[in-house]
């Protein structure tokens, strides 16, 4: 078996990239919700939701199991009311409000794994 990247083991570099994506993604929502193009938003709104669901596991330095429910208790790092905010987003993502939640959560979850590091790094 090779040796595979696992980016949940190097939080710092993997979420650092996935921030790059997000913003890219962040930046293509804007406008197409600016524009209500609903159904041009839903493809982006998908990756959108899936790129915070790595993001999730891989800064809380877990791999991400697409075939088990989300066990958002086996998270330190999480937004508050996490699985309420993300079964609204996936449930209506072509509702602008949902691309304001996802967006509210990446910000969200970015200063809890920064905060996670830092308090990590005293630590050592």
């Amino acid at each position: 078996m090779s040796e595979s990247i696992k980016p949940w083991e190097s939080p710092e570099e993997s979420v650092s990239t996935l921030l790059e994506q997000w913003s890219s993604l962040n930046e293509e929502l804007h406008i197409l919700f600016e524009k209500r193009a609903q159904k041009e938003a839903k493809p982006v709104m998908e990756k959108g939701i899936n790129l915070f669901i790595d993001f999730l596991h891989w800064s809380n330095e877990k791999p991400v199991d697409s075939t088990t429910e989300i066990d958002f208790a086996g998270f330190k790092t999480k937004p508050v009311n996490i699985g309420e905010r993300l079964d609204f987003i996936i449930a209506r993502p072509t509702l602008f409000q949902s691309y304001m939640q996802l967006a509210e959560l990446f910000i969200e979850q970015e200063k809890g794994f920064k905060k996670a590091l830092a308090i990590k790094k005293l630590k050592k």
